[in-house]
């Protein structure tokens, strides 16, 4: 069996390979449908399978974990994602592969919920944002690599699933030699037995936290399974945007773990508050200059800087909100807040650009970090030794 330090690198390994699986899903499926004449709106509603799966598990995840350990559900989730990955190419069509996109979304909940609840449990409180940048920074990788496999349709539609599906099985293989763990059985109890009971409680004091979750599955989803239907209509080449869109994953590789150390230190509430403030800078830059390939790389990186570290900022927020023993039930709130806001993402985006032909989509983008930088700003949180106090 492994050290615990091995471990985590291999859980980040994980993590790495669901990002590449899920950055080429989008913009790949979203090119082969837009070359078929399927319209935008049904494009972005398709996108919409691999977030349903993953809204769909949320709920029933924890019981399993607390019986199996982290070790057995991950194993099940890395399964399902390259098996579905593989069954792609058999055959092209939209209801067979909206339920194999459903399947991913499913795996990749059930593997990200393990591999992330794992990390923020056994993390030190101290360097626990800087953990948590780590699973951040290495999705991001995995994320800024999956959309140049787009480039690889031109040697067949098997290509790049296949690829996409052996490196997930590769990786999967690791994790069989590290040793089962479950979660502490005061997590089982302190809040009671009812999980409806722990998700409201979660909710209640940490709803601030789920926000930032949201905001990122809206901008992954929008920006890796729209922007390529929006850039290739508004003229640029399919090939061109496959670079562009990693640009956005690839910067936030530079921030992700400045940004993780800097929460540490002064605090998670103000970091989020500045990098969405400068994610509203940087997309309305995109809206103004959109048909310009320059500007869109310069404003794409931008927001990846500001923005693109949200999801792992939102983890280490809640950690702080919550106490221990609700850590389980806030790492499925942050999955499924991720996955509400990658649903609405396609459908708003795919819907406008369908009703506002002349309209740019990055002012849906914009809207939504406005509202986002709104609630935080103005939410009061109650403090975590209150909490512990009165559990029920």
């Amino acid at each position: 069996m492994v050290s615990k330090r091995t471990r985590f690198w291999i859980l980040i390994g994980l993590v790495t390979i669901s990002g590449f699986s899920q950055g080429m899903l989008l913009p790949l499926i979203a090119v082969i449908l837009e070359q078929n004449g399927i319209s935008s709106s049904v494009n972005g509603i398709h996108a919409t399978g691999l977030y349903i799966g993953i809204l769909l598990s949320s709920p029933f995840m924890e019981k399993p974990l607390r019986r199996f350990g982290y070790k057995a559900i991950i194993l099940f989730g890395g399964a399902l994602v390259f098996i579905s990955l593989a069954l792609f190419p058999f055959w092209q069509a939209l209801w067979f592969w909206f339920m194999l996109r459903v399947a991913v979304g499913i795996g990749d909940q059930i593997l990200h919920f393990g591999t992330q609840t794992w990390i923020t449990a056994s993390a030190d409180q101290q360097n626990r944002g800087r953990s948590i940048a780590y699973y951040g920074l290495f999705f991001s990788v995995g994320f800024t690599l999956g959309p140049l496999m787009t480039n690889l349709l031109e040697f067949g539609m098997f290509v790049p699933f296949l690829l996409s599906s052996f490196l997930s099985f590769t990786v999967w293989l690791l994790l069989l030699r590290v040793r089962n763990e479950k979660p502490d059985t005061d997590q089982a109890t302190a809040y009671g037995t009812n999980s409806v009971r722990r998700f409201g409680r979660s909710l209640r004091l940490a709803w601030a936290a789920f926000l930032p979750p949201l905001a990122y599955g809206f901008l992954e989803a929008t920006l890796h399974g729209i922007f390529p239907v929006y850039g290739m209509r508004i003229g640029h080449d399919v090939n061109i945007l496959s670079f562009i869109i990693p640009s956005f994953a690839a910067a936030s590789l530079f921030s992700q773990i400045p940004l993780g150390i800097l929460s540490d230190h002064i605090g998670r509430k103000k970091v989020i508050l500045t990098v969405v403030t400068g994610g509203i800078g940087s997309f309305m830059l995109a809206a103004v200059f959109e048909n310009s390939i320059p500007w869109l790389f310069a404003s794409f990186a931008l927001g990846g800087l500001f923005v693109g570290s949200l999801f792992s900022l939102g983890i280490s927020y809640m950690t702080d909100l919550l106490p221990k023993e609700l850590l389980p039930a806030g790492n499925i709130l942050c999955g499924m807040s991720f996955s509400i806001g990658s649903i609405l993402g396609p459908f708003l985006s795919g819907f406008a650009l369908d009703l506002w032909p002349g309209l740019s989509f990055f002012y849906v983008i914009v809207s939504l970090l406005v509202v986002v930088l709104a609630a935080i700003a103005f939410n009061s949180p109650v403090s975590l030794e209150k909490n512990r106090a009165a559990p029920s």
